[in-house]
């Protein structure tokens, strides 16, 4: 995309080689666009060509040739990963919690790699990294009950997660920027994925009904095999759709983040007074504290892409309040969180498990702390909606330095338990 972007800026004043452009590779010239645009206000060949790209918009893209390929083959590539145990023996229980992060990320950040046309050298850090967390992570010791090993599990497809953000990313440009755009791409793929996920539901249901309509019963391997193939194939395809027609999800994804905000802010209110009424406490019970750190971590990623859609799409001072309560009761959770994670290390000492949560949540804590104080200077015009969006860019990296520690690091520590 970097190439596209020189190449319209170069000849931004020739009309001629911008169609020649346009037409060369329709999807790639309207993504680089869109990126270079708000640089040129007042430029009338590039108000032109904003309106007529958004005109555009309303039709469906299919790519090039060579993207379809590509696409298909990531797809194939992602299912066969996924049947490795079936093809070579392995046990399930073995690979799937320590793989299951590279069925998906490993082919979309290679994807992202080809269309941002990396340089070699970042190209070859990004599979360095990758194979060292292939090579780790299925070298550690299959003990049974290792909070260890469970840890590395959890955290590694964050740390990969990671990787595919520093890919999408590309060489170049506004790095604040480039970390919202990246979570944008992460709510929209949640949003394409599901309704990819539904049809395919809705499709497999009707095949195997139909075939057992005949007396042919498909069911078996149908989702042993083509079932498999399309779960791990919804994430790319998904990719896929919305790098090339970005508007099929570009006006959902805003509603999803303005209905969703104040839904969310309500059911964390009546959850705290239900935990009240219903006399449960994570202080004593272990299995309620996961469940409310996992309720923690949701909302805190509604609350990212919230200001991710918001910083992008509006200026509403009802979805700016919205967002400020939100954090503030969130940060009332994050509270009641971390004092049980200190009350259980006081009372029953140092764990993995107890020390990954305390860490985890001081950080969410932190960030939340940043994102609130933005928001409310926002409220008295302090500053602007980048401010918000700035102060989640700069802390994401400290997420991925998190995971990266309990990830290779916590099972060396503790000696593998």
């Amino acid at each position: 995309m970097k190439l596209m972007k020189d190449q319209i800026l170069t000849h931004l004043n020739d009309p001629r080689q911008l169609e020649k452009l346009y037409r060369a590779n329709k999807p790639a010239f309207k993504q680089a666009f869109k990126s270079v645009y708000p640089e040129l206000e007042d430029h009338t060949l590039a108000d032109y060509w904003n309106e007529r790209l958004n005109y555009a918009d309303e039709e469906t893209s299919l790519g090039t040739r060579s993207d379809l390929i590509a696409v298909c083959v990531a797809s194939l590539l992602a299912g066969l990963i996924a049947k490795l145990p079936a093809i070579f023996s392995i046990d399930e229980d073995f690979f799937y919690p320590r793989n299951i992060g590279f069925v998906v990320f490993p082919l979309l950040t290679v994807y992202f790699a080809w269309k941002n046309r990396l340089p070699t050298r970042k190209a070859v850090l990004i599979a360095s990294a990758i194979l060292l967390g292939v090579a780790f992570i299925n070298s550690l010791p299959n003990v049974g009950n290792s909070d260890t090993l469970i840890l590395s599990c959890i955290h590694l497809p964050l740390f990969l997660w990671s990787v595919l953000g520093f890919t999408f990313g590309g060489e170049k440009g506004d790095t604040g920027e480039k970390r919202l755009s990246f979570l944008r791409y992460n709510g929209d793929l949640v949003v394409m994925t599901t309704l990819i996920l539904i049809a395919g539901g809705v499709l497999s249901a009707m095949t195997v009904g139909l075939f057992s309509l005949i007396g042919l019963d498909i069911e078996t391997f149908y989702f042993e095999n083509i079932g498999i193939v399309g779960l791990a194939a919804a994430p790319i395809v998904g990719t896929y759709l919305i790098q090339t027609n970005p508007q099929l999800v570009g006006k959902v994804s805003p509603v999803i983040a303005k209905i969703f905000s104040p839904l969310v802010l309500v059911m964390q209110i009546v959850y705290l007074i239900a935990i009240v009424y219903s006399g449960k406490d994570p202080y004593n019970d272990r299995e309620f504290l996961l469940i409310f750190n996992a309720l923690l971590v949701g909302v805190m990623a509604i609350i990212f892409f919230s200001i991710a859609e918001t910083t992008k799409a509006t200026k509403s001072r009802v979805e700016i309040w919205t967002l400020l309560l939100l954090s503030v009761v969130t940060i009332g959770v994050n509270g009641i969180a971390l004092s049980a994670i200190l009350f259980r290390i006081s009372e029953w000492g140092i764990t993995p498990n107890r020390l990954a949560v305390l860490g985890s949540n001081s950080l969410i804590l932190i960030n939340l702390l940043l994102v609130t104080v933005q928001i409310l200077r926002v409220l008295l015009k302090k500053t602007d909606l980048s401010g918000v969006g700035k102060a989640i860019a700069f802390y994401l990296p400290i997420y991925c330095i998190w995971a990266i520690i309990v990830t290779f690091i916590f099972p060396l520590l503790f000696g593998f338990r």
